[in-house]
């Protein structure tokens, strides 16, 4: 390829010095000398491009260079030795444009093949051997050790802990009872754990993913240029005028002056400067197509197919509620738990430190700090012993309870702390949708893409609940990476499909799909290799970015070869009827490139009318709404702790929520309106852009004055017949909050990047 981009550089430096040398001879009165130039940049750009010609003939493809090689030989043949250098400049130059506009013959592996095992441990009477992982037999029992991957599909006579996120996407560990089936692929995330082989590593899942995305590279059809599509029937008319021509007025010399003015220059100039334009601008947005065909590709998209885990979700389980007893709060709970969690590698562990800082919180010092695996952490903080996961009690308080309930509800998996044996609260993890994955759904649609689904090998209720909230089409889940090729197939049968992923288990379909578009940010470099596209910094926005350039571009592309063939056809016309001789023609010719060369360079620029998001004070909101979790928290904790009507716990509970609220919430919604929201007009085209997100406000302003006067009434203590209205205004709260939260990080706090 690279030799290839070298070559085609040379072709064209060559030929524009030929044309130079041969003005320079001309200018200098040597016609013969000058005619000798010419004559040789045609020869020159007639070899490689006959030789490019035949590749495509052979191919059983034909277009817009086999018009250029005619009206080379044509205007050798009857020494129009200027014209032919014109065009030879032409073609070089076109050559070189579309040099990055090439899809892959096939694609790079690489990362695949690095990623799989090497070697594997072999359990012997002594000890464990080392062995070439293809020495592995079916029946031998091996060992895996903690983080590495499993090298081939196995039993496991004990159970063990494994993130299986390389073949599913699910980001949560699971843990496989004894007994179990666990595939190559997926690494161990607990202890060392026995497998008892039972397939050699050829026959195992992790060898078919790779075998699947070679397959799926092979016979991936090349996108055709909309060069050649015009050319189909650009060309048999351009050879029907010229022979008409020639026919009917007995000289040759009108038929060469309408191939030279029939050279397709629009498609070999044009063309491949809107579709390098889109690409530049593409690559200023964060998004590196890899070839040009793939742009035009994705200009012309109409289905998308979307990995969940880590590309509609982030891929990675947040703490989203903190459930906690009647006397307990969020922060001192935190406290402890980060304090035990931040000693375990655990995917989880690390989601409840993120909490903790999120919320700014610090860790509790921590001793004494175990890990159970499969189980949990604990250890001493705060005084207490302290223990973080699952929970082995038999029955559970009442506030337990419904928070167990909350968390299948709300398809969360739950993390128990305990003091001292006793639970104290509820951790509710998720692997939470990407706030700007909502607006990118709404941009896609405006871009051209009239079906989205969700292809996952995740559950079906989490990949459905997904699903809804983004008002995708359909779902496909718990889909093996074969199922995702052929889910892209039967895609690609109904029109040109896009897959979006970041796993190795997405690598295959990615190959298959017309255009494979990887988020690569977090080093999923088998995806990123074979994919089409890659979104450099793990936004999924830069998605409908890159759609919107590639429609753009696909429409200026389309343009300048329409305008600048219908302009050629008319030039034909003329220098058919004898009023272009070949030279002229040939300038005329030029005439018309640079009318649609000056249209294709307008996909170097930017559409966007509207001003840039003040991105320091959007960030500066949205770490705030983070640290705000233990204030918000405490608003549903007020309302739970009033189901046991009014106790003295769930009068310290509403004081404390209504605190919150005064002191931390309803300052920071007030500087949300009187700073963040004007500062916004301009990025969101006018004031009208937040009057909704206004209304919210004044209605958490008015729940949050009608909770202060309860408080204000209930000076000894909250009464009975406060009870109900009580937890009507503090789930009021808790549900415009939710919503108002989620609204702005989905509708503002991804503008800066927009």
């Amino acid at each position: 390829m690279r030799g290839d981009r070298v070559r085609e550089a040379g072709l064209l430096a060559t030929v524009v010095a030929l044309v130079a040398a041969g003005g320079v001879a001309w200018w200098l009165a040597a016609p013969v000398a000058a005619n000798a130039v010419w004559a040789a940049a045609d020869l020159v750009t007639l070899i490689p491009a006959a030789v490019w010609v035949v590749a495509d003939l052979r191919a059983k493809r034909w277009g817009a260079d086999l018009l250029a090689v005619l009206a080379l030989v044509a205007t050798l043949a009857v020494g129009e030795y200027l014209a032919g250098a014109i065009v030879a400049a032409m073609v070089a130059t076109g050559r070189v444009l579309e040099a990055g506009a090439r899809r892959r013959a096939s694609r790079n592996l690489t990362a695949l093949l690095d990623r799989a095992p090497r070697v594997a441990h072999l359990r012997t009477e002594t000890g464990q051997e080392t062995v070439p992982v293809e020495e592995v037999r079916s029946g031998q029992l091996i060992v895996v050790l903690p983080g590495e991957v499993v090298p081939v599909d196995g039993v496991l006579p004990d159970g063990g802990t494994f993130d299986e996120s390389a073949l599913t996407g699910e980001p949560l560990p699971v843990t496989r009872p004894a007994a179990e089936t666990v595939h190559s692929g997926v690494v161990n995330a607990g202890a060392a754990v026995d497998v008892r082989a039972s397939a050699a590593a050829a026959d195992s899942a992790y060898a078919g993913v790779v075998r699947l995305a070679e397959q799926a590279a092979a016979r991936t059809a090349r996108v055709a240029r909309i060069a050649d599509r015009v050319a189909i029937w650009f060309l048999p008319a351009a050879l029907l005028i010229a022979a008409l021509a020639w026919l009917l007025s007995g000289e040759p010399g009108r038929a060469v002056a309408v191939l030279v003015t029939a050279t397709p220059c629009p498609l070999l100039l044009a063309v491949p400067i809107a579709v390098t334009g889109g690409m530049s601008r593409a690559s200023k947005a964060g998004v590196v197509v890899k070839d040009g065909a793939a742009l035009e590709a994705l200009g012309r998209a109409s289905v998308l197919l979307m990995d969940k885990t880590g590309t509609v979700t982030r891929g990675r389980p947040e703490i989203t509620d903190v459930v906690c007893a009647p006397e307990h709060d969020v922060a001192g709970v935190l406290a402890c738990a980060a304090g035990v969690e931040q000693y375990s590698p655990h995917v989880l562990a690390a989601a409840v430190v993120r909490a903790a800082a999120s919320a700014g919180v610090t860790p509790a010092a921590a001793e004494d700090v175990t890990e159970e695996v499969g189980a949990g952490v604990r250890g001493r903080a705060g005084g207490r012993e302290v223990r973080v996961g699952r929970s082995r009690r038999a029955g559970l308080p009442a506030w337990a309870r419904g928070a167990a309930r909350r968390g299948r509800l709300d398809l969360a998996s739950v993390l128990w702390v305990e003091f001292d044996g006793e639970p104290v609260a509820a951790l509710l993890a998720k692997d939470p949708i990407r706030p700007d994955a909502a607006r990118t759904m709404r941009r896609l649609r405006a871009a051209g893409i009239g079906e989205v689904r969700l292809l996952t090998g995740d559950r079906v209720d989490n990949a459905q609940e997904v699903a809804a909230m983004l008002g995708l089409d359909d779902v496909d889940a718990e889909v093996t990476p074969a199922g995702k090729v052929a889910a892209v197939a039967a895609a690609c049968a109904r029109g040109v499909t896009v897959m979006t992923g970041d796993g190795v288990n997405d690598a295959p379909a990615l190959a298959a799909a017309d255009v494979g578009v990887a988020l690569g940010s977090r080093g999923a470099t088998a995806a990123a290799q074979a994919a089409d596209a890659v979104i450099l910094d793990d936004r999924l926005d830069r998605l409908a970015d890159a759609a919107e350039i590639a429609r753009r571009s696909h429409r200026l592309a389309v343009q300048s070869a329409v305008a600048g063939t219908l302009l050629s056809l008319l030039a034909m016309l003329a220098a058919a009827g004898g009023f272009l001789v070949p030279v002229a023609g040939a300038l005329v010719q030029e005439a018309i490139d640079v009318v649609v060369i000056l249209n294709a360079l307008r996909a170097l620029g930017d559409r966007k009318a509207r001003g840039p998001a003040p991105a320091a004070m959007v960030r500066r909101f949205e770490s705030e709404h983070e640290r705000l979790l233990p204030a918000r928290a405490a608003v549903r904790q007020a309302a739970d702790a009033l189901a046991e009507g009014a106790t003295p716990a769930a009068d310290a509970a509403v004081r404390a929520a209504c605190r919150s609220l005064t002191d931390q919430l309803l300052p920071h919604e007030q500087a949300e309106e009187t700073e963040l929201y004007p500062a916004l007009a301009t990025a969101l085209g006018g004031p009208e852009g937040t009057v909704t997100m206004s209304r919210e406000h004044a209605e958490i302003g008015r729940l949050a004055r009608r909770l202060q006067r309860h408080v204000a009434e209930a000076s000894g203590g909250i009464q009975p017949d406060q009870v109900d209205d009580l937890r009507a205004t503090l789930y009021g709260l808790d549900a415009v909050l939710t919503l108002h939260f989620a609204q702005e990080e989905e509708a503002y706090f991804t503008l800066p990047s927009t």
